[in-house]
């Protein structure tokens, strides 16, 4: 059953059990008025006749037709004789005992061979007793009009309640219908659409709302998922192409070894080949598990950590192991940064490491740490040949080399920039490549200083 067929039936309930209690009190209390009308009528008969035996008869019909009141008056004679001195519009047939006489003698009572009639009775003298009865079949008659009427206007009421809330859900539930069509929609793989627009009331336009993001971010769930398929495929098959070369040079030369047919030169090249490429597989591997060690901290609390310290220790290690070369350190002191120290260091030896491979002997270098307030900047030049131009500000990825210098001769995976670029965006920074005034690259480095929240 629809919630809107559910919601008009719980109203239309409402409001007939509402109707049928304020018509349950209405009868009541009209009965309860029509009742305590007839009972004060006899019991002022039985006034007008009380203290006088002789005349209480005389006293007490000349009441009744003095006001015209709907009364029977019957007299009952010692021996249980009845005579009828006066008869209401609805007679009394039935004959009162006397034992109904002695009942009512002091209060108003009713009796099962009396049915129909409420009476009083009194003494008239020589032992004679008037029974004054009023019927009661016109009180019956109206309870049971009144209820009949009762139960016609809860009725009525009920289906105009009815009506009413049909008319005034029709357009939330327009518009509810129209939601549910879209989610199936939706849930049928269907994201083109738009999310239908919601009017009416508060909850209808919540609702829509509410819709409304799930759909844009179920649409970026699968955009980011359909992106993570294809870096995913992308990097396996590069990574399976770094893997086929040094595995099949490894392959050659030990097909070569095996046959037996080297001289001590060319076994001893051989094995120098195949240390070279178990050394850069060995690399590889390794910073392949590093950038998966750097994807799965990401987005984690880490501590804070001496950033000026460690890019001096870096730097000065750089310095003894190129004394050739001229290195220029400008670097703020007490700079903190979010993050790992370990990774921060293998950021660093990645970018010196690029340095020393990629730049000749005597290439100056300019290393520069600067605290800006809310903002962390670090440059590291160096004076080299650079990269093409094309190359500048492109996001890095894995096992992507920018020019054919940086050849799988010159050593390393491939994976370097990937690294610098993984581990800035684990400590909430950002790298962008650019030329620098020194001829060659400029790795631009940006972080959101402690307490700054993310840059």
């Amino acid at each position: 059953m629809k919630l809107s067929t559910r919601l008009t039936i719980l109203l239309m309930a409402i409001t007939a059990l509402v109707a049928l209690a304020v018509g349950t009190f209405a009868v009541s209390a009209s009965s309860r008025a029509q009742y305590a009308t007839l009972d004060d009528s006899i019991n002022a008969v039985v006034a007008a006749g009380e203290g006088h035996p002789l005349t209480a008869l005389t006293n007490a019909l000349n009441l009744v037709q003095q006001d015209n009141l709907d009364l029977t008056l019957d007299v009952v004679d010692p021996t249980g004789a009845v005579t009828q001195i006066s008869t209401s519009e609805t007679p009394l047939t039935a004959k009162p005992t006397l034992e109904n006489v002695r009942n009512s003698l002091t209060a108003i009572r009713t009796a099962p061979n009396l049915a129909g009639f409420r009476f009083r009775s009194l003494p008239v003298g020589g032992g004679s007793y008037l029974v004054i009865a009023g019927s009661t079949t016109t009180i019956a008659e109206h309870v049971h009009g009144v209820v009949i009427r009762t139960l016609l206007v809860g009725l009525l009421a009920a289906l105009l309640i009815g009506v009413l809330a049909r008319l005034a859900m029709a357009r939330e539930l327009s518009t509810i219908s129209r939601l549910i069509t879209f989610a199936t929609d939706v849930a049928e793989g269907d994201l083109d659409d738009a999310v239908p627009p919601a009017t009416g009331s508060t909850d209808v336009r919540e609702l829509q709302r509410a819709l409304e993001h799930m759909v844009a971010s179920l649409r970026a769930t699968i955009e980011a998922e359909k992106h993570s398929a294809q870096v995913m495929q992308r990097f396996i098959g590069d990574a399976s192409h770094e893997l086929r070369t040094p595995l099949t040079v490894i392959k050659g030369y030990a097909e070569l070894l095996a046959g037996g047919r080297a001289d001590d030169e060319q076994r001893q090249r051989a094995l120098e080949r195949v240390r070279k490429e178990v050394a850069r597989m060995d690399i590889l591997v390794a910073d392949l598990l590093f950038l998966a060690e750097v994807a799965e901290v990401r987005g984690r609390a880490e501590g804070v950590i001496n950033a000026s310290e460690i890019v001096s220790a870096t730097t000065h290690d750089f310095v003894l192991d190129h004394p050739e070369r001229s290195v220029t350190v400008d670097i703020d002191d007490a700079v903190t940064l979010v993050g790992r120290a370990d990774f921060f260091e293998r950021l660093l030896n990645n970018a010196f490491a690029n340095i020393a491979r990629h730049t000749h002997a005597h290439d100056p270098v300019r290393v520069s740490l600067r605290h800006h307030g809310a903002l962390v900047t670090l440059d590291i030049e160096d004076g080299g040949p650079g990269m093409p131009l094309e190359a500048y500000g492109v996001a890095p990825e894995e096992f992507r080399r920018f020019d054919p210098s940086r050849s799988r001769n010159s050593g390393g995976s491939g994976l370097g920039m990937s690294i610098m670029s993984d581990v800035a965006a684990s400590m909430n920074g950002t790298l962008t490549t650019s030329r620098s005034d020194l001829g060659g690259l400029d790795l631009h480095l940006e972080f959101g200083a402690p307490g700054a929240g993310t840059h």
